[in-house]
């Protein structure tokens, strides 16, 4: 009786192995309106045989972590089987059930309206189609494990295609993907673009630039090359064969998002001559191929396998981005685009960004990952009351940390030791990591505990103690403001056509105290009228701390006079440099730490 049923049970398996094995999936994605901004999607699936198939669209991306309804923009749906048309209908926001009738073949078409520049949304229009393919690919529900084929038609007079996916031999524009995570992780962009090459790492890089630039392709492949260097370096290894990078050049660009072997970066087409504007570039080039370790691989155990159809939720998106954010500062100071001191200059800016905003006292750095999903990406006027970024917290963490370490263990160890031995673990157990195996990773290279630090910086709101830390390396940190009397009102405003508006009223300030509010428009102060933004006026400027300022604002179309008293600022101000003098310890803290 057992043996029967082990053998009946086997004869299932190689049924279904040999059922999953004949399905086929192929998309033609072309463009008859690219002015209009549409893709044409033709979905084929055959070898799939049931009485219905429901097809999905992803509601997120992948390493922008908010629900962005991507079914919002498919129109024109229909599906066909031998020529004739089959019936369908919408069961969810981004599922459609195709009533296949069992036949081997159906064929689905739609449309994707794509306008929104970002690098985590598609854009088309008659130069180009960038394809974030999370909002343009369906997948047959139960079957993200199946590959399929991508053949891309260009628009007339297109004719390059860039794409981290596999290019499928002697068919031109066609590419294959193992599975639809793979399908998912790869943007491909569509037109002219400009296309150089630089090997790094044993790595084929390819750069692919849309929108043209003042930059310099030649010394992009020597400066790109070093940042790859120095990545590989921490890592011991680099886990890519080919890299694409496609990088999108506008009159006011900004971002990027991770791919596991490519990445969508926004720029300003115009920067590249200037030394803020070149330095900026190569940072946004370190973090996200950061990335290529650090969350695409070694990652929250949250973030893969992925659920297309809803949030997928971790407390540790500070480590993820937050540390990114970190080590790009390294990469650039190990790749030598900025000194020992710009890296410590970057370093106290972020601490006194972070100490300056009210919502660190208010949400924790691991509550700030996990609701990423409903207040980071989704700000209003009181969020920086309430929130902290992860990328800004998570990089002082990994700053705090990274000295704690190096002190713990007389600079014999940084966080690079845990980084890279996350990485190998993780590669190892083909599986993310816990938030506590995070930690005892930590506490295990460092050979102390990390119990308090976890308590105070990363589930709790304590004040950073940057004293301490920076102390360790031999760095000597100032508050320029201390002791001082500096008047503070806690707003900000803008001037919208000669009328100035209030838009942020920090917690606990003046202002606050004293009744502003945001979207209040400020008539006068003291009587003298307002025509620019009030943190310029020097009627401002120029009082003293416990002096009353009056303002009459028009709130809803009612005067209102709101008297305030100036308080003193909390804000810190730092400043910090590296002590000569340091001891032979704090140099070793700091060698380890920095390089």
């Amino acid at each position: 009786m057992i043996k029967t049923s082990l053998l009946g049970l086997v004869i299932l398996l190689f049924a279904g192995m040999v059922a999953r094995s004949e399905v086929k999936i192929g998309f033609d994605i072309s463009f008859t309106e690219p002015q209009a901004h549409y893709a044409e999607v033709e979905m084929n699936i055959s070898g799939l045989v049931k009485d219905y198939i429901d097809v999905k669209m992803p509601v997120w991306a992948p390493g922008s972590y908010l629900v962005r309804e991507f079914s919002k923009s498919v129109e024109g749906f229909s599906a066909t089987a031998n020529g004739k048309a089959i019936k369908y209908e919408k069961v969810r926001k981004n599922v459609w059930r195709v009533y296949s009738a069992k036949v081997n073949a159906i064929k689905i078409k739609y449309r994707v309206y794509a306008f929104e520049v970002s690098v985590r949304t598609s854009f088309i229009d008659e130069s180009h189609a960038f394809l974030s393919s999370t909002g343009i690919f369906m997948y047959p529900d139960g079957l993200l494990k199946q590959s399929s084929t991508v053949k891309i038609i260009p628009y007339k007079g297109w004719t390059k295609v860039s794409t981290g996916l596999k290019p499928v031999s002697g068919q031109a524009f066609t590419y294959a993907a193992a599975d639809f995570d793979t399908l998912y992780d790869c943007p491909i962009e569509v037109g002219n673009q400009d296309v150089f090459e630089f090997m790094a790492s044993d790595v084929k890089h390819e750069v692919a630039m849309f929108g043209g630039g003042n930059y310099d392709k030649e010394r992009l492949k020597v400066d790109m090359a070093k940042i790859v260097e120095q990545g590989t370096a921490i890592y011991g290894e680099n886990p890519n064969k080919h890299y694409t990078f496609i990088v999108h050049n506008f009159l006011s660009g900004g971002g990027g998002l991770e791919h596991m072997n490519s990445t969508v970066l926004g720029a300003k087409r115009d920067a590249y001559q200037t030394e803020t504007g070149y330095k900026g570039f190569l940072a946004l080039v370190a973090h996200e191929y950061y990335h290529l370790w650090n969350v695409k691989r070694m990652r929250p155990v949250a973030l893969g396998p992925f659920d297309y159809d809803k949030e997928n939720y971790t407390t540790n998106l500070w480590v993820a981005e937050g540390f990114t954010a970190y080590y790009e500062n390294k990469l650039l100071l190990r790749a030598g685009f900025i000194n020992e001191q710009g890296f410590v200059d970057a370093l106290v800016t972020a601490v006194s960004n972070v100490s300056n905003t009210p919502g660190n006292s208010v949400q924790s750095v691991a509550e700030a990952s996990y609701d990423a999903w409903i207040k980071y990406y989704r700000p209003n006027e009181n969020s920086n009351n309430t929130t902290v970024s992860y990328y800004a917290k998570g990089e002082v963490v990994g700053l705090l940390m990274d000295l704690e370490i190096a002190h713990a263990t007389k600079g014999a160890k940084s966080l690079d030791d845990v980084m890279k031995t996350m990485y190998l673990q993780n590669k190892a157990q083909k599986r993310g990591y816990t938030d506590a195996e995070f930690k005892a990773m930590v506490e295990k290279i460092s050979g102390k505990s990390f119990t308090d630090f976890w308590a105070k910086y990363v589930n709790g709101t304590q004040a950073l103690e940057y004293h301490k830390y920076f102390g360790y390396a031999g760095i000597k940190v100032s508050n320029e403001n201390e002791g001082k009397s500096v008047p503070y009102l806690g707003i900000a405003s803008k001037n919208a056509g000669g009328r100035v508006f209030v838009t942020v009223v920090s917690r606990n300030s003046a202002a606050w105290i004293g009744g502003l509010n945001v979207n209040d428009e400020v008539i006068s102060v003291d009587g003298a009228p307002v025509e620019i933004a009030i943190d310029k006026m020097q009627a401002i400027a120029g009082k003293k701390v416990g002096e009353v300022v009056t303002f009459k604002v028009a709130r809803d179309g009612v005067l209102k006079d709101i008297v305030v008293t100036l308080k003193n600022s909390p804000n810190l101000k730092l400043a910090g440099q590296i002590d000569e003098g340091a001891s032979d310890l704090q140099k070793a803290v700091r060698k380890a730490v920095l390089f």
